[in-house]
């Protein structure tokens, strides 16, 4: 029995020294575990890494708060990036019952992981930007050759029709979202309204009679 009894602390004591050392290992650049806080600043990046919302992030942030199960909030700072990633890692803020605050800005798919949680607040002197997602011409040609045979689109003209329905089903989805985590729809509709190229910094007031910022 005491044998068991040792076998068994070592292996805990293996198993936890195994998270603590990922933990370690993906704490860094854009991550950093303070106390019950996580905080996600994608400026932050090292050099080589993409410095904005992206796909390796969701793994990275699933990995910390299963090493770290005190963490209770997710402190925010970026300009957003990948809006795949950013709903991603709004399915898991919402998925842990995480409470989000942002401390500077938070813009773009940024917001939408923003949305994720349970309290969402903003430090003063932060903001919030909404504005319209936007696909690059060099992004688009590389998913159309990528994808074109696939996909079986023998033309450009064909994988023009997907997109625009395809367009159409992502903004619904992403305005059942918003609508679905307490966003006023008037204001949710109006976000979609701001061209890419443009910002809309709601004040404070209108972010919480929105239903943007709740306690």
């Amino acid at each position: 029995m005491h044998l068991f009894l040792t076998f068994f602390a070592l292996l805990v004591g293996t198993l936890a020294g195994s998270l603590d050392t990922q933990a370690r290992d993906v704490n860094n650049g854009k991550f950093m575990v303070a106390g019950h806080t996580l905080i996600y600043n994608s400026d932050l990046a090292v050099v080589g890494d993409n410095d904005e919302v992206a796909n390796e992030d969701i793994d990275t942030l699933l990995t910390l708060l299963r090493a770290n199960p005190d963490i209770s909030v997710l402190e925010l700072n970026s300009e957003g990036g990948s809006v795949y990633a950013g709903m991603e890692m709004a399915r898991i803020v919402i998925d842990f019952g995480l409470d989000t605050i942002v401390s500077g800005e938070c813009f773009s798919s940024c917001v939408t992981i923003f949305l994720g949680g349970s309290k969402r607040q903003m430090m003063l002197g932060s903001k919030i930007g909404f504005h319209q997602t936007a696909w690059p011409p060099a992004a688009i040609a590389e998913y159309y050759g990528e994808w074109r045979e696939s996909e079986g689109w023998e033309t450009p003209f064909d994988f023009a029709a997907w997109v625009y329905a395809d367009t159409q089903t992502e903004v619904f989805e992403d305005l059942t979202y918003m609508i679905e985590r307490g966003v006023d729809p008037e204001f949710a509709i109006r976000t979609k309204g701001i061209r890419n190229s443009d910002f809309w910094y709601p004040s404070r007031l209108e972010l919480t009679n929105a239903g943007v910022l709740r306690d």
